[in-house]
C-alpha cells in the first residue's frame, strides 16, 4: 500500500512511476535490433506501448554508435585485445513537463586471436548483441528513476511561475515619482480651493 501510494508500481525487476505505465516509442531505427529489444523490455516491465500522443510520455530513441580502441599487442604488433564501446542516447518527454536526454554506455572487453578468426567473427557479433541487450535494460533502469526526474522538472516550472510573478508584479508597482505626484494632487486642489475661497471673501 505505501509503494502504491507513493506512484510506484512494480513491473518485472524495477519500480518504475505510474507516469510511464503507458509509454510510446520513437526511434531512429523503428524496425532496428535495439528498438526492437526496447519493445521487449516493455512487455518485460508491464508497460503498456501506445502510439505517440500529445498526451503520453514519450521514448525516444535518438541514435547509437560503437566503437574499439585496442589494449594489448602481440609481439608482432597485432592488436591483441580491444576494448569495444557501445553506447545509446536517447529522450524522455513527459507532456506539460519537459524533454530530457540521456546517453547509456556499455564496455566490453574481446580477445582477438588470430588463428580462431572465423570463431572469433561469431564471438564479436555476439558480444555486440549482448551490449545492446545490456544497454535496453540500463535505459529501463533509468526510466526507473524518472520519478526524481518528474519532480525536479515540477519544481523547475514552479521556479519558472515564481519568477514571472514577480517580474509582473514588479512591473505592476507604481514608480517613486508616480507616488509623488499622487500624494500632490489633493494638496494642489486644496490650496486651489482657499485661494478661491479667499478671492470669494475679498
Amino acid at each position: 500500500m505505501t509503494v502504491s501510494a507513493c506512484g510506484f508500481h512494480l513491473r518485472g525487476t524495477y519500480m518504475l512511476p505510474d507516469e510511464i505505465a503507458k509509454l510510446s516509442l520513437t526511434s531512429f531505427d523503428q524496425y532496428g535490433q535495439l528498438t526492437r529489444l526496447v519493445k521487449s523490455q516493455f512487455k518485460l516491465h508491464g508497460i503498456e506501448a501506445v502510439p505517440p500522443s500529445a498526451t503520453v510520455p514519450n521514448l525516444h530513441l535518438i541514435s547509437e554508435s560503437s566503437g574499439e580502441r585496442t589494449l594489448s599487442l602481440y609481439q608482432n604488433s597485432r592488436a591483441a585485445e580491444y576494448e569495444l564501446n557501445y553506447s545509446v542516447r536517447y529522450s524522455i518527454t513527459i507532456p506539460n513537463k519537459a524533454s530530457k536526454t540521456f546517453s547509456t554506455k556499455v564496455t566490453r572487453t574481446f580477445l582477438d586471436n588470430p588463428l580462431t578468426a572465423l570463431a572469433k567473427s561469431v564471438e564479436r557479433d555476439m558480444i555486440k548483441d549482448e551490449m545492446r541487450q545490456q544497454a535496453s535494460r540500463q535505459i529501463l533502469r533509468q526510466m526507473a528513476r524518472l520519478t526524481a526526474t518528474i519532480e525536479q522538472l515540477d519544481e523547475q516550472e514552479l521556479e519558472a511561475k515564481l519568477a514571472e510573478m514577480e517580474d509582473t508584479d514588479a512591473k505592476d508597482l507604481p514608480t517613486t515619482s508616480q507616488q509623488v505626484t499622487t500624494q500632490e494632487v489633493p494638496a494642489q486642489q486644496g490650496s486651489a480651493g482657499t485661494s478661491e475661497t479667499q478671492s470669494g471673501t475679498n
